[in-house]
């Protein structure tokens, strides 16, 4: 059997009460507070990770890459899973391992209530969807056509692939505005295929202090010390939260966005004569390191010249690696264990995430998807100024839910 497992972005609502459910909820009906706090727990450390595992496997590249997607589409997957396969993904989302998956899935449907109630009210644009793709020839168990009314959908993959395979990419394209596109390249879904889940996430995002057109301009980037390429350089003086970190080894900027709950956050390492700066401070970025610098609020507003690239990336990643190197263990094996959606036996060979990014004088927009599928077969010279003139980290943080959004190392211009 073929199995088509695709990440993107979106949000839903509260438990039912039914007796066919796979994840029972509380006796209340409600899942506690802390419950829905502990959803994202891990997921920090989750993305620290997945930046390391994807710069080990793609060094030297610009990377762009959502690992709230990336969580999201491998949550949906842990909700499938049983046994081994269940464990393997528990360990790697870092989920509480005092809590069970009723307790998780209770927490799962209260964040996408709050997330689709708060969007409606934003000063910018989030949204985050799941999706589960089913053969119709596939006997779903009756618990999780009632645990996932919005998410599930069924598909004649048999006779029709190719018109479900589109009908995939234009949900994801439609879900981040036309600017992921394509997702599901051809042949990658044929009459084989019996299961896709799918997350898109999308984000849009004004400065809360936008950047003047006019002062934009040609500047040189410094790739390395024996490469420079010219780059349209955006400029702002502002009052910004900034640092100096001895222990990343790198400036730290906080550009928020329009309403302050998220914010881009730039590591600047300094600009040397070798080319391993930006691994020195991936490798000093511990997850206590990040929360020193995302919730302690250790940064100091002042003034500070900026400069920062305007640019467009757009990235592909072959997952699959990179989830392995990250433990997911027999996630895309024959072995793997999917017996919570279907008593056949089912199971996943492949992953693939496609992002991207736009940033300018306005603000950033941003989008990502993964798919999972199997086959049948300058240097700042003060404080006051930040020039990333050479390779920087950037990272949006969502302050709310403490969740990593976007991430990505910026390594060259195009």
């Amino acid at each position: 059997m073929k199995i088509t497992f695709v990440v993107g972005l979106l949000i839903t609502v509260f438990l039912k009460d039914s007796s066919q459910q796979c994840f029972p909820p509380y006796a209340s009906n409600q899942p506690e507070r802390k419950t829905h706090a502990d959803l994202y727990s891990g997921q920090q450390g989750f993305s620290l990770a997945l930046l390391n595992a994807i710069n080990k496997i793609m060094p030297n590249e610009n990377l762009f890459f959502s690992p709230y997607s990336t969580y999201h589409a491998l949550l949906i997957a842990y909700f499938m899973t049983g046994g081994q396969t269940e464990s393997y993904l528990k360990k790697v989302l870092r989920l509480d391992q005092s809590q069970n998956k009723s307790d998780i899935y209770a927490a799962y449907k209260t964040d996408k209530f709050i997330t689709q109630v708060l969007a409606k009210s934003a000063p910018y644009e989030f949204t985050n969807a799941n999706k589960i793709y089913v053969s119709d020839a596939v006997p779903v168990r009756d618990c999780v056509v009632n645990d996932f009314p919005e998410e599930l959908e069924k598909k004649n993959f048999k006779t029709d692939a190719e018109s479900v395979r589109l009908s995939i990419n234009g949900w994801v394209e439609n879900t981040t505005h036309h600017m992921i596109k394509d997702l599901l390249p051809r042949g990658t879904i044929d009459e084989t295929t019996d299961l896709v889940l799918v997350n898109a996430a999308y984000f849009k995002g004004i400065w809360e202090h936008k950047f003047n057109p006019d002062l934009t301009k040609q500047e040189i980037f410094y790739v390395n010390p024996s490469k420079q390429i010219m780059v349209d350089m955006m400029h702002i003086e502002e009052t910004f939260k900034h640092d100096v970190s001895e222990t990343l080894g790198a400036h730290i900027l906080e550009l928020p966005y329009k309403g302050d709950n998220i914010s881009m956050y730039i590591l600047l390492p300094p600009f040397t004569n070798t080319e391993d700066s930006i691994e020195a401070t991936l490798k000093n970025l511990t997850l206590e390191n990040f929360r020193s610098v995302v919730e302690n609020d250790n940064l100091i507003s002042r003034t500070v010249q900026v400069a920062l690239p305007k640019f467009s990336l757009e990235t592909t990643i072959e997952l699959t690696p990179v989830l392995e190197y990250m433990g997911v263990g027999n996630l895309f094996q024959p072995t793997s264990d999917l017996s919570v959606i279907s008593d056949e036996k089912l199971s996943l060979t492949d992953a693939l995430h496609k992002a991207k990014i736009e940033v300018n004088e306005e603000g950033t927009k941003a989008a990502a998807a993964t798919v999972l599928f199997s086959f049948r077969s300058s240097r700042p010279a003060e404080p006051a100024q930040f020039i990333c003139n050479h390779p920087f980290i950037y990272i949006i943080y969502e302050k709310v839910q403490k969740a990593v959004l976007f991430a990505g190392i910026f390594r060259r211009p195009h």
